[in-house]
């Protein structure tokens, strides 16, 4: 038995980047922050920040791009998945991220409307969201950034 799942509450470190496919499916990619804070042996403060890349597929990816933004706290949950690319110098690229199947909306802004969904997708569509995915050329890749 094994199990894949991710449960994360962080904020948006940048505003969502949202990408509509050949295939008319939409695409979202942003990235979390989660922190921890704890003192050290002589009682000094300390904060490790983790930096998490999501990723939103189909009516869940065009909800999140309408409704997060920069330092909107967020909760997701998905499972994690690891892709692989060649750069522009042929290099083999690796990444690992965040699949979300469900993203829930937390505290708001001022900018923000009081919208809440806590989408879960329904089981109809259980086909792997990356199976129809193919990177097209042109990503806008600066050497070790992730291409999307």
């Amino acid at each position: 038995m094994s199990v894949n799942k991710v449960m994360i509450i962080g904020r948006l470190g940048a505003d969502p980047e949202v990408k509509t496919l050949s295939s008319g499916n939409s695409l979202t990619t942003f990235s979390l922050a989660t922190s921890e804070n704890w003192k050290d042996k002589e009682g000094q403060k300390q904060e490790k920040t983790e930096w998490h890349r999501i990723v939103v597929w189909g009516k869940l990816a065009e909800i999140c791009g309408k409704y997060l933004a920069k330092g909107r706290e967020a909760f997701i949950e998905g499972k994690l998945q690891t892709r692989s690319w060649e750069d522009q110098q042929g290099q083999k690229r690796y990444t690992t991220e965040v699949v979300a199947s469900n993203v829930q909306f937390i505290g708001g802004q001022s900018s923000q409307s009081n919208y809440q969904p806590n989408f879960e997708p329904n089981n109809q569509a259980q086909k792997d969201p990356f199976s129809d995915f193919s990177p097209e050329p042109d990503f806008n890749n600066t050497g070790d950034e992730i291409p999307f």
